[in-house]
Parts: structure tokens; C-alpha cells; sequence
């Protein structure tokens, strides 16, 4: 089977978004040569990979144009392919100004959010410059995401002016949360939602994240949307598996990942748990917070370790060593209507490792339907402290439980999640496209 040349559009790829790490695992393998991506210039970073894809376009301030006064504020993002640092292996970077970061990220744009004139602040356009690129690169297939209005909007330019076939993936229902904010909320929200079913009309495919979100959009859009979740390799995952449900000295809780308000509240939640049970087990229990930034909240308990970010080769030993590995959503709901058909992307990941799973996440979330459709998490849907207690001690309590559930993870995992199986029915769906596209064009 041929790979068809791809055109990626508003995410590069990476190991530290659940866009570029999907985006990654599904490309994995491909012809280097037959990828490029191009997005705006503030999603570059260091851990932007080059191993699958290198041929990258910056939209800049030839694409991306802010209206006085924000055009005084915003940082000039150069237009053009991104360049390279050879020797370090590394895309070069801007430099950002933290107070600038700071004052726009905290004030200014929030501020012209909820006055309902941000989408009036900025446009994107196709320069000169970049049709010159997207020509020469010529695609069978274009492969977009979008997280926003104008990566939306870009889609469509894009996808008209080239004219090859489209498949659209989408991450999170951010549509319908995003766009509703401020005075203007609802005048946006119908834009928005006139510009994304616009450009889903564009597409040949659509993919979603998860079996939820498939059903939901195909009843809210009209269209069929194939799942797409993160695939993982099994062989590198799973070589650490664990193989034993004893506990040691200390049960250990393994957090690993970002931390949003929301997170960290349900974190919280349950280190308040740990410290009451701590006053009555034998056995202590320790949460460990294998993130970034030390949290300022974490010095109130004695039950919480701060490890920090770990290299990715670490995980699956990581991952396996813990006792629990723990996967909390926010129960707010803004976020929950953001996240409700969400699939986080270590949810493939902690199934395959053995470790039993706890999900703590609000009842109508996909997490939630797909752990309990399944069988291979614990399940906790009350975003109460008690809650959380009762769903935890079932576990420790439970060894045949923690096997159960352990086993049907890995199970599952090996079936739908395997990238050897998911990778093969992608690059089916794509090539297709492409070979369609090509007898059009010889026709």
C-alpha cells in the first residue's frame, strides 16, 4: 500500500498535547518525505518532533493579521517554512516575553473575550507565500484538527484552494463551550457553529475521539465520524506490565500528566480522601504527582509526593511500580460540556501497563462510558470526598477486583488500541482517499 502525501493542518506534531501525541501515533511509520504540517507560529515549541514530519510552514503575520490596537501587543510570528537547528535536532523558536505572555494570556484577551470583540481582533488568510508552499507540496490528502475559531476558518481556505480531498479529527467539543463566553456568547456561538458545519461540508471523512462523540455529532452535523483514539505500542508499553496485585510497605497513587484548575481540584479531592484514610489503615497511602510545577495546595497534606516530569522511556516502569493510577476529570461545568466526549490520551497508556485504574470523572463523560462499557476501571461519577473514599477502598479491599479490572484493560488495550491494528485502518482510510483523488486528476 502506497502512503499518499498528507498535509497536516494546525497541529504539529509532539509528545505533550493530546493533539500531537495522537497526531504522532497515527503518523507513526509514515514516509517522512510524504507529511507537512503547517499551524500558527505559537504552537511551535522544543517539543515539537522532527522524527515523523520536518517540513514545516509557520503562519506568521502574513497569515495570521490582528486589528489595531492588538497588532501593537501581539508578537509578529515571522510567515514561512520553520527552521531547523540541525545539530540540536530542534525547531528554532521564538522567544516570548513573559510579561507580555502574562498581561495578554491573563488580562488583555480574557478582558476582549468577554466583551465579545476577540474574533473581531484577528483574521486568517492564505499569503502569497503560502500557496506558493502549499503548491509545491502538492497533497493527495489534507488532515486537519482545529481547537478554535480561526483554525476553522483556515481549514476551509485552505481546503478550496487546493482542492483535494479533506478528513477532519476533532479532540474535544470545544464548539459548543468556547464561543459562549461574554456579552457576545450567543451571536458568536451561531457564527462559529455556521463556520465549522461549513467547513465539515468541505471533508470527504470525519473523525472523532471517541464512540460518544461519533454518535453525538453524527446526530448534531448529519455525518458519519469514524474513532480515531490514541494508539500505543504495545511492546514498548507493556514491558514493564504488572503481574501482581500485592501491596508493599505503602500503596502508591500515580498521577501522571498536566494540571489544569480543574485537575488540581479533583486532585485535591483526593488527597483530603488519602489523609482521613490514612488515620485508619494500617497501610499508608501515598499519592504521587508525577507533573510539572509543584502545586502550592500540596504542602497542606502529608499523603502527596511531587516526583515531576519523567522521561518518556520511564512511563511503563513508572506506570507499573504504582499500585493505582488514577485518572480524574474536572467537575465543573464548563468543563465538563468541553470535555464530555473527550478521550484522554493516557487512558490507552494506563491500560495496558496492569495497573488497576481509578476514573473519577462526572457520569455523562465518554471516560466515564467507555471504563464502564468495558469493565477495566474502577468508576467513580460523585464529586465528593466520601465518594472517592468508598471507591478506593473497594479497590484496596478487592484484590480479585484489581486483577479483574486490570486484566480487562489489558485485554481491551491489545484489541482496540493496539497502533499496529489502528495505524493500518488509518492509513487504509487516507490512502483511499488519496488513490481517488489521483484517478480524478488522470481522468
Amino acid at each position: 500500500m502506497n502512503y499518499p502525501k498528507v498535509l497536516i493542518l494546525n497541529q504539529p506534531f509532539n509528545n505533550v498535547s493530546g493533539g500531537g501525541i495522537t497526531l504522532s501515533n497515527l503518523f507513526k511509520g509514515w514516509k517522512k518525505d510524504h507529511l507537512a504540517a503547517v499551524c500558527l507560529g505559537n504552537l511551535f515549541n522544543e517539543k515539537t518532533q522532527l522524527d515523523i514530519c520536518d517540513k514545516y510552514y509557520q503562519l506568521g503575520h502574513k497569515e495570521h493579521v490582528w486589528n489595531f490596537p492588538l497588532n501593537l501587543m501581539k508578537r509578529k510570528y515571522p510567515s514561512g517554512p520553520l527552521k531547523i537547528d540541525r545539530k540540536k535536532k530542534n525547531v528554532e523558536t521564538i522567544k516570548k516575553s513573559p510579561l507580555r505572555v502574562t498581561l495578554l494570556n491573563e488580562y488583555i484577551n480574557p478582558a476582549l473575550n468577554w466583551l465579545g470583540v476577540l474574533n473581531w481582533a484577528s483574521s486568517i488568510q492564505l499569503s502569497p507565500e503560502l500557496k506558493e508552499w502549499l503548491t509545491e507540496f502538492n497533497p493527495d490528502v489534507i488532515y486537519a484538527q482545529a481547537q478554535r475559531r480561526e483554525a476553522v476558518v483556515f481549514c476551509t481556505l485552505v481546503q478550496r484552494y487546493l482542492k483535494k480531498p479533506m478528513v477532519f479529527h476533532m479532540m474535544d467539543d470545544w464548539i459548543e463551550v468556547l464561543p459562549g463566553y461574554g456579552l457576545m456568547g450567543g451571536y458568536w456561538h451561531k457564527v462559529v457553529d455556521k463556520e465549522f458545519r461549513e467547513m465539515l461540508s468541505t471533508c470527504d471523512r470525519h473523525f472523532s475521539i471517541s464512540e460518544p462523540m461519533a454518535l453525538a455529532y453524527r446526530e448534531r452535523y448529519g455525518y458519519t465520524f469514524s474513532t480515531y483514539h490514541n494508539p500505543i505500542e504495545l511492546e514498548f508499553w507493556s514491558k514493564s506490565q504488572r503481574n501482581s496485585y500485592d501491596f508493599g510497605d505503602k500503596i502508591q497513587i500515580l498521577y501522571a500528566g498536566r494540571m489544569g484548575l480543574g485537575i488540581q481540584s479533583s486532585l485535591e479531592t483526593m488527597a483530603k480522601c488519602l489523609d482521613e484514610l490514612n488515620k485508619e489503615l494500617k497501610t499508608p497511602v501515598e499519592l504521587v504527582l508525577q507533573v510539572g510545577k509543584r502545586p502550592e495546595w500540596v504542602d497542606k497534606y502529608n499523603c502527596i509526593v511531587h516526583r515531576g516530569f519523567v522521561p518518556y522511556e520511564e512511563l511503563p516502569d513508572r506506570f507499573s511500580e504504582a499500585d493505582f493510577l488514577f485518572l480524574p476529570y474536572d467537575f465543573t461545568p464548563s468543563a465538563n460540556a468541553f470535555i464530555k466526549y473527550s478521550m484522554p490520551t493516557k487512558a490507552s497508556e494506563y491500560m495496558i501497563c496492569g495497573t488497576p485504574v481509578l476514573v473519577f470523572a462526572p457520569e455523562d463523560t465518554a471516560l466515564v462510558t467507555y471504563a464502564q462499557d468495558h469493565q477495566w476501571a474502577q468508576v467513580v461519577t460523585k464529586n465528593e470526598v466520601q465518594a472517592l473514599r468508598d471507591g478506593l477502598m473497594e479497590l484496596i479491599n478487592n484484590k480479585e477486583m484489581r486483577q479483574r479490572i486490570s486484566e480487562a484493560a489489558i485485554k481491551l488495550a491489545e484489541e482496540r488500541h493496539d497502533a499496529s491494528k489502528v495505524r493500518k485502518q488509518f492509513k487504509e482510510e487516507l490512502s483511499e482517499l488519496g488513490a481517488l483523488e489521483n484517478k480524478v486528476n488522470q481522468a
